[in-house]
């Protein structure tokens, strides 16, 4: 079985992401964001489709800035539905707006978003899909669970033989506490 872990090094767009983003914990709100949107955009396309418009996703959603994309309004809304560098769907740029309301609403629960994923660590993964489900819009089994094994919260990332996977051990991602 291939695995991305064979695929992705060397590779122009999955290369940098397998070996410096995809599995590594962060705390910080704006990578948890990205990431969040960024998975629920892939739904129904490649990763190499996202990861090719992923600057574009930046600039349109003004670098994840959680407090700026839960302002978005009407006007908003029909920019970035305008945006052909970006996926256009309507139900995924909604669920982009308000899933930063709900992660704002988490710096006051939780003190945020990061904070708010370790006060539910462990879970296993029909767990956070359930939470996530009830929490967020547009999210399922697949978005979910890649979005944690993304930022370390859900091991799978790496094969154990992939030099990345002992990097990330090294970090202590949340998953090696489960």
């Amino acid at each position: 079985m291939t695995t991305y872990c064979d695929t992705a090094p060397g590779h122009p767009f999955h290369g940098s992401y397998h070996d410096t983003e995809y599995g590594f914990p962060s705390a910080d709100e704006a990578v948890l964001f990205e990431r969040l949107v960024l998975e629920i955009n892939q739904a129904g396309l490649s990763w190499l489709t996202v990861l090719r418009k992923r600057a574009a996703f930046k600039a349109a959603f003004e670098g994840f800035d959680v407090e700026r994309v839960a302002g978005y309004g009407d006007a908003d809304r029909a920019r970035l539905l305008g945006d052909a560098a970006i996926i256009r769907n309507r139900l995924k740029v909604n669920a982009a707006i308000e899933n930063a309301k709900r992660i704002l609403a988490m710096r006051a629960s939780h003190g945020g978003f990061g904070a708010w994923l370790d006060a539910h660590h462990p879970l296993d993964k029909p767990a956070w899909v359930k939470l996530f489900k009830g929490t967020f819009l547009f999210t399922g089994g697949e978005i979910t669970g890649e979005f944690l094994m993304s930022t370390g919260y859900l091991p799978g990332a790496h094969v154990p033989d992939c030099p990345i996977y002992r990097t990330i051990a090294r970090l202590d991602p949340p998953w090696r506490h489960s």
